[in-house]
């Protein structure tokens, strides 16, 4: 039986507010709190701590950003043991990122509590320095399902002492593929664990969870109007996709910020953009999952140190970040999904502090637009673009700075001032003329302001803008009308790659993301289209794919086996379709690109009511078929040149298959491929070359 309560965030009106001194704490726990900078709990704080103190199983219900991770860590902390030798708490984490950052939470609440011993376990970082600290002795444990599981294949990671487990972000790791891997650690602990449940919704796999493995866990929900925070302040801009990079750059120019996050859909992107705000003149970084670990845990400290201004992310960075400089997130481009949105604005605006999110919203995107209004129970409000004047006004404040700041070095000012007088003793011109002409040539080829022209590639956004305003008024936004959307593009960054685990392993398209994705570094966008198989399944992935990176996906594990990640080297895919590499089509199958029946098939295939295969050269069985351009699929299923009878495949006989000779005959339900005098039986197909009946103009059909 599950018990709720539910909590507003304290306002100042309250008579008395709590203290961190009211929870109790244990002393050096409290100095560390006090040493932090913390004074008074959150909401889910001032909830959650007291009731962990007491033993109690916990279901915390409540937005990213109002303080969590302090939420499990202080009461662990204030009731371990430290120097046992084995761990004493897991806390479970969706990616390595919110691994790292509750490590080093952890860490600086353990400040006055030396013996106390922390251990990051993730995908990405080596074996070697994890199994050394695990044989050294760890007291808590944070780390990301598929390596947890990893280590207790192997036997390094002992759990039998496990007295308190967490999963925080429980919902984003059901999303990744982890539930099978959370609910093996759930049971190999020891059942009089106490455990501890974070997510920001309740769907009814987590409900199913709590009911099954908390022991009648407090129910503790944050009460709250929207699931942004209110202290972020969520503008959009509409802009083409072509403009983004030059509507970046105003934005930046006349946005008074402190450190930005800049999200883009692709590892691409993010580099380019990086590039070429480099190449501007900014101090931008990109951080996705080709990127190495150590390389991008550089680069977020060159962030907290102020070294960098300008992180460009894809969604790898959403979870987990928080730097206390970052006063602005801009969605370069719109996440697919509204979760997305919620955790990426929420690395702004943590801790009561205040924060701005700005997302660029191209003209076909206004449906998404109000999906995202409709998911945060927010309005976004829409920002002009700056306008010639604002940032002209703004590059000369900036220039009028430079040169007040280059005045204040009068040593260097004395050694130029004798140069200058020279010139116009010798050359007869004023002072003003050469100081002018010094601009000139500091400034370089890049003119110091903005002219009309530079303002008319923006018109037409200008005019989607307004048009977006009047369709909100008028109730029109949340239903444009239906426009054709022409062919879905291919994409040419992506290449085929086969793994070693399939239905026979119980395996779905969400493991396969959330395994590769949290071992690997990648992100949904990422993956193009999923095939499972009965013995392997067919991943899309980028064809970029560092060496490092194929290494680690090669020892990942799924439903307990080795995926063996590798190339596939069998015949690429035709159309949207998959080619066959021997298994069966069934129910499994899956391509984020198609939309499909109830397996899921390709739009111009015919097919049965099973899965699918996808290429010419499959052999359907009565659960799938081929998706090749001119497949038709019966009961069993069949593509261009391979046909299947009702039960499957075989030489010949009833049912089978019959490449035959002339004289050969097809059996019930059959298919003959023989030459001219071939004919097929009841219910057969012969596709010799006179074969099929005429058209109705009197010729005969083509053979196709």
């Amino acid at each position: 039986m599950m018990t709720s309560s539910e909590n507003a965030a304290p306002t100042e009106t309250e008579g008395e507010r709590i203290t961190f001194a009211d929870l109790g704490l244990a002393p050096e726990v409290l100095r560390a709190v006090t040493d932090v900078g913390y004074e008074t709990p959150s909401a889910i704080q001032a909830a959650t701590i007291p009731t962990l103190l007491e033993g109690a199983d916990v279901v915390g219900l409540a937005q990213t950003g109002t303080g969590k991770t302090a939420a499990f860590a202080l009461p662990i902390l204030s009731r371990i043991t430290p120097g046992q030798g084995v761990p004493q708490a897991l806390v479970l984490a969706p990616t390595r990122e919110l691994a790292l950052q509750v490590c080093e939470a952890f860490e600086s609440y353990a400040a006055h509590l030396p013996d106390v011993h922390l251990l990051p376990v993730y995908g990405g970082q080596a074996y070697g320095q994890q199994l050394s600290a695990l044989r050294r002795g760890v007291d808590i444990v944070v780390g990301t399902p598929g390596r947890i599981m990893d280590h207790l294949k192997r036997g390094s990671l002992d759990l039998t002492e496990i007295k308190y487990l967490v999963l925080d972000e429980a919902d984003e790791m059901l999303k990744m593929g982890f539930a099978e891997d959370v609910e093996t650690i759930l049971a190999d602990t020891p059942q009089g664990k106490q455990v501890a449940l974070f997510s920001a919704t309740m769907p009814a796999q987590i409900r199913r969870i709590s009911q099954q493995y908390l022991n009648d866990p407090r129910e503790i929900k944050i009460a709250g109007k929207t699931q942004t925070s209110s202290t972020i302040t969520q503008r959009y801009n509409v802009v083409s996709y072509t403009q983004k990079l030059d509507a970046l750059t105003r934005i930046l120019e006349v946005e008074d910020f402190d450190a930005m996050i800049v999200f883009t859909r692709t590892r691409g992107d993010s580099e380019q953009v990086a590039e070429k705000l480099r190449a501007r003149g900014y101090s931008a970084a990109a951080i996705n999952g080709d990127i190495p670990q150590a390389q991008r845990e550089r680069t977020v400290q060159s962030l907290k140190d102020g070294k960098l201004d300008i992180l460009v992310a894809t969604d790898v960075a959403a979870r987990g970040l928080d730097v206390e400089r970052i006063s602005h997130v801009l969605n370069y481009d719109l996440p697919i999904d509204t979760e997305s949105y919620v955790h990426r604005i929420g690395r702004t605006g943590r801790a009561g502090r205040t924060g701005d999110a700005i997302s660029f919203v191209t003209p076909r995107e206004q449906r998404l637009l109000k999906a995202i209004e409709k998911a945060t129970k927010q309005p976004l409000t829409q920002m002009p673009l700056p306008q010639i004047d604002e940032v002209n006004a703004t590059r000369l404040s900036r220039f009028d700075d430079a040169i007040t700041a280059a005045l204040g070095e009068t040593r260097r000012i004395d050694g130029f001032r004798d140069i200058i007088a020279h010139y116009v003793r010798h050359h007869d011109v004023p002072e003003t003329d050469v100081a002018a002409a010094l601009a000139v040539v500091a400034q370089g080829d890049t003119p110091l302001l903005l002219t009309e022209e530079d303002d008319r590639k923006f018109e037409r956004d200008r005019k989607q803008a307004a048009r977006f305003l009047e369709d909100s008024g008028s109730g029109r936004g949340d239903r444009p009308a239906r426009e054709d959307r022409g062919p879905r593009q291919k994409r040419d960054d992506l290449r085929m790659y086969r793994i070693e685990v399939g239905r026979r392993q119980n395996v779905q398209p969400g493991q396969i993301i959330g395994a590769i994705a949290n071992e690997g570094g990648l992100t949904r966008d990422d993956f193009g289209r999923i095939q499972v198989r009965d013995d392997f399944s067919l991943v899309e992935l980028p064809a970029k794919l560092s060496a490092e990176t194929v290494a680690r996906l090669e020892d990942t594990h799924i439903g307990g086996k080795a995926i063996r990640l590798r190339e596939d080297n069998g015949p690429s895919p035709r159309g949207k379709g998959f080619d066959d590499r021997g298994g069966r089509g069934g129910r499994g199958g899956y391509d984020r690109d198609d939309r499909g029946g109830r397996g899921g098939y390709d739009r111009d295939d015919r097919g049965g009511r099973g899965g699918y295969g996808g290429g010419r050269d499959d052999r359907g069985s009565r659960g799938g078929y081929g998706g090749g351009r001119d497949d038709r699929g019966g009961r069993g299923g069949y593509d261009r040149d391979d046909r299947g009878g009702r039960g499957g495949y075989d030489r010949g006989g009833r049912g089978g298959y019959d490449r035959g000779g002339r004289d050969d005959r097809g059996g019930r339900g059959g298919y003959d491929r023989g030459s001219r005098d071939d004919r097929g039986g009841r219910g057969g197909y012969d596709g010799g070359r006179d074969s099929g009946a005429d058209r109705a103009d009197g010729k005969r059909k083509p053979r196709w």
